[in-house]
């Protein structure tokens, strides 16, 4: 046999190998959102997560964000997001609570070791998670807050503050996403009733048309908009965030019609799916879905609540899920993925990584490629 032969199938079983990874315990501490950027600009990325951020690259050096209130196993921080409100050319947090009922951003002290300011932006009522979209264009996330009415918020970077729009006669229900249902070009809210349908203008608070499609439960934060079986159109993937279940919505027909949409099942014998992912982590141009089960998500109240956690990556084949199972287990022997898990090339090795924080502590899981 040749030694091209060779090599083409060499690369054909590479191809095929099942991906390879590292679980490294970071810290104890139960914040349930995580994210990843450079706090310090040193060129390393950083873990953020709830009061402390972890020094790149080895996050085993922690340093003080801020005190956050604490409500029972909760702390008040549902969502880390990494950005520049102030322009100062350092990355600040974006966040926000159930408790305090306020959308919030902490002021990065320009990579300095000090303390972070928290800014308190509006009181919007109970904050499920953030969910970040850039509905205009621009290349800047707005920010919606999951609340009831909806708020949402620009940021004008020029002034270091947001500005703030409500949607008074939102849909309701436990979950939120944001993207084009229709694939008129302008996005779309979701919901778990059902969605709506955006404006050109997405600024026109009052141009948004209710169609109350489906019933998704306590639909996890966010749902997601996805081509599931690649017939052009966008289907609907979700978790329960508070009960068994993972599924998608297989979109036949017109949106806007109950009938147009039929739930397929991903998982439907685990439970706490609250936050679920798509990312690209086999780098074979397609997306996987990523997620896991949020640990004590309602105190140990929830349908699956004693079952073992778990962190899950499903290879989509046209509509057939197939899991890897990254971790499973007991608490304190396995990990879940919070409320706002993180997905980044934490390392840089041209493979994406994910971090997962929750009551149960904060983990990395690295990605060491096939």
């Amino acid at each position: 046999m040749s030694t091209a032969i060779l090599l083409l199938l060499a690369s054909a079983a590479a191809d095929d190998a099942p991906l390879k990874w590292e679980r490294v315990k970071i810290s104890d501490a139960t914040y349930e959102a995580a994210s990843v950027f450079d706090v310090d600009k040193d060129g390393h990325l950083d873990i953020m997560s709830g009061e402390y951020w972890y020094s790149g690259p080895e996050f085993t050096e922690r340093h003080k964000v801020a005190d956050i209130r604490m409500e029972g196993d909760y702390y008040d921080d549902f969502s880390n997001n990494p950005m520049d409100v102030n322009g100062d050319g350092y990355l600040d947090v974006v966040t926000g609570g159930w408790f305090g009922e306020s959308f919030q951003w902490r002021e990065n002290p320009k990579g300095g070791m000090g303390e972070w300011t928290t800014h308190t932006v509006a009181k919007t009522g109970n904050i499920e998670r953030n969910v970040f979209h850039d509905i205009d264009g621009d290349g800047t996330e707005e920010v919606f807050a999951t609340t009831n009415p909806v708020h949402f918020f620009k940021l004008n970077q020029e002034k270091g503050e947001f500005d703030q729009f409500t949607i008074e006669n939102a849909l309701g229900g436990h979950g939120f996403g944001v993207g084009d249902v229709d694939g008129d070009g302008h996005d779309d809210l979701l919901f778990a009733t059902g969605w709506m349908k955006g404006p050109e203008d997405p600024y026109n608070v009052t141009g948004y048309q209710k169609f109350e499609t489906w019933n998704l439960g306590m639909a996890s934060v966010p749902i997601l908009l996805h081509d599931v079986d690649g017939d052009g159109d966008m289907d609907v993937v979700y978790g329960q965030g508070h009960a068994y279940g993972l599924f998608w919505l297989e979109r036949n027909g017109d949106p806007t019609l109950a009938e147009s949409w039929t739930r397929r099942d991903i998982e439907p014998k685990r439970s706490q799916f609250h936050d679920v992912q798509l990312a690209d982590l086999d780098n074979d141009g397609k997306l996987e879905l990523v997620t896991g089960k949020r640990f004590r998500a309602h105190m140990g109240k929830d349908p699956g609540a004693a079952d073992p956690l778990g962190v899950y990556v499903y290879t989509n084949n046209g509509g057939s899920f197939e899991r890897m199972t990254l971790d499973y287990g007991e608490a304190g022997q396995a990990s879940g993925v919070g409320i706002y898990f993180w997905i980044e090339d934490v390392d840089g090795n041209g493979w994406k990584d994910i971090v997962c924080p929750g009551k149960d502590g904060l983990y990395l899981f690295k990605n060491l490629g096939k």
